[in-house]
């Protein structure tokens, strides 16, 4: 794997971080600025309807430049949205750093991974796709208690400001590491959105959304449910998360070694996976052993589908992959904000703590469904140009070649 990828993995380690670790810090926000922790809340809403937003907006903004050249500008932006967080003098402050720092996202693990599959051979581009992934799963494992730990004895700005650091470095790694490759030629904003029509394109989309969401459905509310129903004490919940950041940096292995191999057999096998072990937290949340294990594999099986999908779209929109590719970006927030809701309304209605894993077993379950009816898709497309060719269509005569 090329040392280019490394960089990759720097920034996604830093944009990893700081879109997590402010769960761990919002009383310590909230208590600084005088505000709720609901209205804290906002800081994670925030952020997460900034990417959604921001993955076309900036994808669209860097048509007219080459990659590298748009990454590096892009953790510019992280920087910046970084050190406004770490400085602000009020909430409202913060929360503009936020959503300026989440404008970034989307559009670098967009870009991001056409660049990453772009430097390796065609057989390697899920594992490279992966390779830039593994920083912000890393992000989980490391990243987040590690923020979370400094924002607490050093305070929370601390924490923003290492993380701004982190971006620094990561821009300077692409700089220097990341080739400039040349941008593509007759490319243009229409050709972009032409991916939207292939429905192929749509559906892998779709099961980002759904899939991921049922992740997302439980790991949302996991402190209340690990708490009160598992029975373990607040404190452990931050290794209850590594726990979780571990499985995700596993199945994100898993997901970018197979993928190259048999992409759709991963899927059917991860999501089907997924939906049962979701399904199973409901009762295995009473225990805390067999609670510890089911976290960690929602971890591995919700990551192992990030790099089939990620390469899924860019297969499918391969003429011009670059905003689709960021879009899938922004699905997966779009995922997250959708299952966090889901599950607060079912948590509301009184159902439990544990009822939002019932709520992410059906997501799993809708993204399996959506990946059967792509492959049976995909296989009557295949079948129709056999037809036409075994039939009476015409032997196919030299084409000229013009120098």
């Amino acid at each position: 794997m090329p040392l280019a990828l490394l960089a990759l993995a720097i920034g996604a380690f830093g944009i990893g971080t700081t879109e997590f670790v402010i769960m761990g810090l919002l009383p310590e926000v909230a208590g600084d600025f005088g505000v709720s922790i609901p209205t804290a809340g906002f800081l994670v809403t925030g952020y997460a309807l900034g990417v959604v937003l921001g993955a076309p907006l900036m994808t669209v903004l860097g048509t007219k430049i080459s990659r590298k050249r748009m990454l590096m500008l892009l953790m510019g932006l992280f920087v910046v949205g970084n050190v406004l967080s770490a400085v602000a003098p009020a909430f409202g402050v913060m929360l503009a750093g936020r959503v300026v720092a989440s404008l970034a996202h989307g559009a670098f693990f967009g870009i991001g991974s056409v660049v990453a599959a772009e430097l390796v051979a065609p057989e390697k581009k899920a594992g490279a796709i992966a390779m830039m992934f593994t920083g912000l799963t890393v992000a989980n494992v490391v990243g987040v208690p590690l923020g979370t730990l400094v924002g607490q004895t050093l305070g929370w700005r601390m924490t923003f400001a290492i993380v701004a650091a982190l971006g620094v470095v990561g821009l300077a790694g692409i700089a220097k590491l990341v080739p400039d490759l040349p941008k593509p030629q007759g490319v243009r904003l229409r050709h972009e959105l032409a991916a939207f029509r292939n429905v192929q394109v749509l559906l892998a989309m779709a099961m980002t959304v759904l899939g991921f969401g049922g992740v997302f459905a439980a790991v949302t509310y996991l402190a209340p449910m690990m708490t009160d129903v598992a029975g373990y004490a607040d404190s452990s919940v931050t290794w209850l998360l590594v726990l979780f950041g571990l499985g995700m940096v596993a199945g994100n292995l898993i997901g970018g070694k197979f993928a190259d191999r048999a992409l759709m057999p991963l899927l059917f096998i991860s999501l089907g996976a997924l939906a049962v072990v979701l399904a199973l937290f409901t009762f295995t949340a009473h225990n805390k052993v067999a609670a510890a294990v089911t976290i960690a594999l929602i971890g591995a099986l919700g990551f192992a589908t990030v790099p089939p999908l990620q390469k899924r779209v860019l297969d499918q929109a391969s003429g011009a992959p670059t905003l689709a590719s960021a879009v899938n970006i922004g699905a997966f927030n779009l995922g997250n904000a959708l299952s966090a809701w889901l599950g607060g309304i079912v948590i509301a209605a009184g159902l439990g703590y544990t009822a939002p894993n019932w709520v992410g077993a059906a997501l799993a379950g809708s993204a399996l469904v959506l990946a059967i009816l792509s492959a049976a898709l995909e296989r009557r497309s295949a079948a129709v140009p056999s037809l036409v060719v075994t039939g009476t269509a015409p032997a196919e005569q030299p084409t000229p070649v013009h120098h």
